[in-house]
């Protein structure tokens, strides 16, 4: 992990998504820029914890910083290796592995934002629908001061991913209650395309085999955010009050 000047309070229990924004706001220090990460086996509800992040800080910035800009959200969704390339590797049948990203791609992306040379940086994105990354779709201008990262490979320890520690101010590992996490897994894998019976082979078999590497990971996170915050964050009172705030926006 980056040293910090000033080192954060701990937070002795996570109980509330205010806690987690507390903790986020709290890392930015004299307007240094700083790199978050959410990381969690596949289906754990990282996505939905770095939106919900977002529209919560976007409007409470830290003392001495303009509401709005001075957040933003990269996933490393941006970095899978597209289906064409995936299938020319011969490596489609088990995409979301770690050697389905391009994880060097990745690390220069972060090298670059915790440079913070004063650019604004373009990060791709990840169109699920078509199985394909999008290059220059996430604009990260250059007043962001807290940059929130997402995905499942931030602590994993391989030679191709162990630069991200040197990046990552934080990372918070989501701790998903498995029954739940693994039908919410089937669902998404439903919606975009699969048959409810490949669906739930692809769950517990690809996703499983990555979610089994992952795992490991769990002791090195610097947080762990419990099932019980995930789940308020996918109820749908939250997913009301967070659609309420962006229409009124």
């Amino acid at each position: 992990m980056r040293q910090r000047s000033v080192e954060i309070d701990q937070v002795p229990q996570v109980r509330h998504l205010a806690d987690l924004v507390q903790r986020a706001r709290e890392l930015v220090v004299d307007g240094q820029r700083v790199i978050l990460g959410i990381t969690g086996v596949p289906g754990c509800g990282k996505s939905t914890l770095a939106r919900c992040l977002m529209d919560s800080l976007a409007s409470n910035p830290p003392d001495g910083l303009s509401a709005g800009d001075w957040v933003a959200h990269v996933p490393m969704d941006g970095f899978h290796l597209a289906e064409s390339e995936l299938d020319r590797l011969g490596r489609l049948d088990r995409q979301g592995a770690p050697d389905t990203f391009d994880a060097a791609g990745y690390v220069a992306l972060l090298r670059r934002l915790a440079a913070d040379c004063g650019d604004v940086v373009y990060a791709p994105a990840f169109d699920r629908s078509h199985g394909l990354p999008v290059a220059g779709s996430i604009p990260v201008p250059p007043q962001a001061r807290l940059i929130l990262t997402e995905g499942n490979y931030l602590l994993l320890d391989h030679e191709s991913w162990r630069p991200l520690r040197t990046m990552l101010d934080e990372v918070w590992f989501c701790d998903a209650d498995e029954n739940r996490r693994i039908q919410q897994l089937i669902l998404r894998h439903i919606v975009f395309g699969k048959s409810p019976a490949a669906a739930e082979a692809w769950a517990l078999g690809t996703d499983e085999a990555n979610a089994a590497l992952i795992r490991d990971t769990r002791d090195a996170a610097d947080l762990v955010v419990p099932d019980a915050v995930l789940r308020s964050l996918a109820s749908p009172s939250h997913a009301r009050r967070t659609t309420s705030r962006r229409t009124a926006s």
